[in-house]
């Protein structure tokens, strides 16, 4: 991340910070890959394996992921998976490191948990998709599809392993 770029942290999203993150907005010619964060909200609170949080850059709202996390389900399978389900980053932030460190403080969340042997994402194929982004993460296609999205895996290790 640039040196004069403020730290990147992931917060709740309040009352308060709502109207913020549902004006963030990637860029034009990237819409067709990612649903509003507005949707995005709306299914997260019908569904009780949605974690998400909106991403800071500093005092200021620069994106929003959720996650789709089998572990809070109610009761939680025997062997929890975890996707992200949205990744947004707002085109004012885009390029500056944010997307990559708020991806990292993600990755290190779903490690933490102690759970999960791979994080999953898919993405919508094409010019301008995510794809160099998440392979630069350690990302690598699984040879599976979730209808017209390529799905990828990161590898966690063996969760029951300390």
């Amino acid at each position: 991340m640039p040196d004069d770029t403020p730290p990147v942290s992931l917060r709740e999203i309040t009352r308060d910070t709502l109207d913020a993150i549902l004006e963030l907005s990637v860029a034009e010619n990237q819409k067709r890959y990612v649903a509003t964060n507005a949707v995005s909200l709306a299914q997260a609170h019908f569904a009780p394996e949605a974690w998400f949080r909106a991403i800071y850059c500093g005092d200021e709202p620069a994106g929003f992921v959720l996650l789709e996390d089998h572990s809070l389900d109610s009761p939680p399978p025997e062997k929890p998976e975890i996707a992200v389900w949205r990744f947004m980053i707002d085109k004012r932030f885009q390029r500056r490191g944010v997307g990559r460190a708020a991806m990292l403080q993600v990755i290190e969340h779903v490690r933490r948990k102690g759970l999960f042997s791979s994080l999953l994402l898919s993405y919508v194929p094409g010019p301008d998709s995510p794809d160099g982004f998440y392979r630069s993460l350690g990302f690598r296609p699984n040879g599976q599809m979730s209808e017209d999205e390529v799905v990828m895996e990161l590898p966690l290790g063996d969760p029951s392993t300390p």
